[in-house]
């Protein structure tokens, strides 16, 4: 999302994620006295270095964070630099400069999420963390800081998934930054897909939302590219968790939908079966759970 000043900076600030806290602010007041919360999934203040911005940021989002409870989980803006601790061979693509030397030290001591611990270095918080939100239980993938090649999270995180009791919490929604699956012209993070794919698809994840592309893309409840069941028919239902890129909470920077293989250098961008539907807005994204269904609006 990040900030905005009311002076010109040469930091280029995201003037278009004031719109985004006035409408979640407006949506807010209108549910009164409901359960409800927000998720802000990585790349958080686009700080970067410069501290000044975070206490922008925190002003600006103090009328809806005063309000209902704000989580958050780490992007590659608040952690990303050459030397952090995990940095695999195949992640040299990925991991660069994103993180302006904060390497998660301002984010983990401003914010206090169940489950974080605060380390001097930013280092150190845990993986993975849990939390129960009326009928929906949650999991934040912190995978900027770390993925275990052997298993989704270590196997603590794999049991918690699979000990979800469906009858208080029908709803399983997977949260991190950098998106399983998109069509925008992002081939590096294929890596971190592909070590996720075997644990997160086979445990009944009802949703998987996904920040980093700064735009709105939604797909087809999936396994490894391939478009399950959508009727309505249990006998035939395949329980793939729809995956949704809601990354367009106000950062400017838009990268190109992914060309035509055989004539990359054409603005052609074909829409593949599986993306169902993609823009290129600002806004933010709602989900509303009842015992019976879980809506996402837009």
């Amino acid at each position: 999302m990040g900030t905005a000043t009311p002076y010109s900076s040469f930091l280029r600030t995201e003037e278009e994620s004031i719109a985004t806290m006035k409408w979640i602010l407006r949506d807010i007041e209108a549910l009164s006295d409901k359960p409800a919360f927000i998720s802000h999934i990585g790349d958080i203040s686009y700080a970067r270095g410069y501290s000044w911005s975070w206490d922008h940021f925190f002003t600006q989002i103090e009328p809806v964070a005063s309000k209902v409870a704000y989580h958050v989980c780490i992007g590659n803006h608040e952690y990303d630099w050459p030397s952090h601790p995990w940095r695999p061979k195949w992640s040299v693509g990925i991991y660069g400069k994103d993180g302006g030397g904060e390497c998660g030290v301002p984010f983990s001591f401003r914010f206090r999420m169940p489950g974080n611990s605060l380390e001097p270095n930013g280092t150190r918080a845990p993986d993975t963390r849990t939390f129960t939100a009326h009928l929906i239980w949650g999991q934040y993938i912190l995978y900027t800081c770390q993925l275990r090649p052997i298993s989704f999270q270590g196997t603590n995180n794999i049991y918690d998934l699979e000990s979800v009791n469906r009858n208080k919490t029908p709803f399983v929604v997977v949260q991190g930054h950098r998106p399983m699956y998109t069509t925008s012209n992002e081939t590096r993070e294929a890596p971190l897909r592909e070590k996720m794919l075997e644990h997160l698809e086979p445990l009944f994840v009802t949703l998987a939302l996904w920040g980093h592309v700064h735009r709105y893309e939604r797909f087809c409840p999936m396994n490894n590219f391939t478009c399950g069941s959508l009727g309505l028919d249990w006998e035939d239902w395949e329980a793939f968790p729809v995956h949704i890129v809601i990354g367009m909470g106000g950062q400017y920077a838009q990268s190109t939908w992914e060309p035509r293989p055989d004539h990359p250098d054409d603005p052609i961008f074909p829409q593949p079966k599986r993306s169902l539907y993609r823009r290129g807005v600002f806004g933010y994204t709602r989900l509303v759970a009842t015992k019976e269904k879980l809506q996402l609006l837009m």
